[in-house]
């Protein structure tokens, strides 16, 4: 035993356990009540409000009564009201705004990135909004009116105008002056962004690299003239991809001259990307749009009413081919005691391969070759799992009908049989069908995740219906004989 062993045996670890209960988290919330609720001085009440994190404050607020809501409007500066209201919900800050006296509201806002004030300011009422814009100064009012020009949908809705920007012609030294001068009213400092001198975005500079630079180096050696951009006027949907490639804090959106008009923060691009997904599971779920936890029984009918009009046609359709089978029904209607099995079954079946397709199909390099080759894999997997399935629910279904229906084993087995080659079959069209109708829809420049849950479960009952029944009517019916 060399001696590093030694040390183990004989360490404390090793002959003690410590048995240690996780610390319980502080209410912060709760100290934070107190704390305004106390009759602490306003410097000191300001003082012990510092040691807390703006979101907790953010919190904190929403426990509160108007009456110390005021008292904390009162006692914070605009500054610090702005950071916290960022953590707030946009409607709960238009809320606070409503409760502070006019000029207060328009400083608050005034303080706040841009895109956070034009989502606020959509939430406020009309009249007031425009006495805020008027007590607001020209540039934040022509910033704001700059973000409120795109379309929602649009990715220069979430951009930002807190940013540094230099020009080429600058040299390190220069660069670094134009950073300091800027700063103070700006926060996004981690990259700068260079402009030619007919204001062309050019590329951008890590802060790092101007900071360790030599003042003899050409600033042009530090620009970094293939960084990302996107367009204000792109749709989210086409760019999220783009945004979520790259880790940069921030990436610049150019307009059509490609002039630099903001940039997209990371939190930005987090929110983006976490809605994006928000409203792909909504439709997933068969809805036009994702609704909100407190949203009025209209607005959600609204919402739902739409997809289950056409699911409920396409369910008429179903039950209307299971009328066609009316027929093979009378004559052996021990079939129908396994329908919703093969229904459900190559449901599941469609929905799983749909997912995955729609996840696959977030990339936009996918090239034709790979698409095909996920179809068919998608149907190999179909088939496989169908497979097991059938040959498993053969052997259970025929013991089923023979000890629990009383039916001899032939007519049990082949019923079974009948139904495991039905589930493989259904299964498989079901797979390559969650694939197939995705990529169409893809095709189509429409969003593939309209192809919803619901709608492939649909496909695949029809699917199922017109499998099962024509397979019992064949093989049962016309070849076996079984029936009446």
């Amino acid at each position: 035993m060399d001696d590093k062993d030694e040390i183990f045996e004989k360490s404390d670890l090793d002959q003690v356990k410590i048995e240690e209960e996780p610390a319980e988290k502080p209410d912060y919330e709760a100290e934070i009540i107190s704390i305004i609720k106390s009759n602490a001085s306003p410097k000191i009440l300001r003082d012990r409000l510092s040691d807390y994190h703006d979101n907790d404050i953010s919190e904190a607020l929403a426990m509160l009564t108007p009456v110390f809501r005021k008292k904390v409007y009162r006692v914070l500066d605009v500054d610090t009201l702005s950071d916290i209201f960022e953590y707030a919900e946009e409607e709960a800050v238009a809320v606070y705004l409503d409760e502070m006296d006019l000029k207060k509201a328009a400083e608050v806002i005034e303080h706040m990135d841009s895109d956070t004030a034009v989502d606020i300011l959509r939430t406020i009422d009309r009249t007031k909004r425009g006495l805020i814009l008027d007590l607001v100064d020209d540039e934040f009012r022509k910033d704001v009116a700059l973000l409120a020009s795109f379309d929602e949908d649009e990715i220069g809705s979430r951009m930002t105008t807190n940013y540094i920007v230099i020009h080429d012609d600058l040299t390190v030294k220069g660069a670094m002056s134009s950073l300091i001068s800027q700063a103070p009213e700006n926060d996004n400092i981690s990259t700068l962004f260079v402009l030619d001198s007919q204001d062309i975005f050019c590329g951008a500079i890590d802060l790092k690299e101007l900071i360790i630079a030599r003042q003899s180096t050409p600033l042009e050696d530090l620009i970094m003239t293939s960084y990302p951009y996107v367009y204000g006027t792109e749709e989210i949907s086409d760019c999220i991809e783009k945004l979520k490639d790259y880790s940069e804090d921030l990436i610049p959106v150019l307009d059509n001259q490609n002039q630099l008009l903001g940039v997209i923060t990371s939190q930005s691009i987090i929110e983006v990307v976490d809605e994006e997904l928000g409203e792909d599971y909504a439709r997933l779920a068969g809805l036009m749009a994702e609704e909100e936890l407190e949203e009025p029984l209209k607005d959600s009918m609204k919402k739902r009413l739409p997809w289950l009009v056409v699911l409920m046609m396409l369910a008429l359709v179903v039950s209307s081919v299971v009328g066609v089978f009316e027929k093979v029904i009378s004559q052996l209607t021990l079939i129908m005691f396994f329908q919703s099995m093969i229904l459900g079954m190559a449901g599941n079946s469609g929905t799983q391969s749909l997912a995955v397709t729609i996840r696959i199909l977030m990339d936009e390099n996918l090239t034709a070759r790979q698409k095909s080759a996920h179809i068919m894999k998608e149907i190999r997997v179909g088939f496989c799992n169908g497979l097991i399935l059938g040959l498993g629910s053969t052997l259970l279904v025929g013991l089923y009908i023979m000890f629990a229906k009383g039916r001899g084993a032939e007519m049990a087995f082949a019923i079974s049989g009948c139904v495991g080659a039905s589930l493989l079959i259904a299964m498989t069209i079901a797979a390559a069908v969650g694939a197939l109708i995705p990529m169409f829809f893809k095709k189509m420049n429409v969003d593939p995740a309209v192809a919803s849950g619901p709608l492939i479960s649909t496909t695949s009952d029809l699917i199922s219906v017109i499998t099962y029944y024509s397979l019992a009517w064949l093989l049962l019916i016309k070849v076996l004989g079984f029936g009446c």
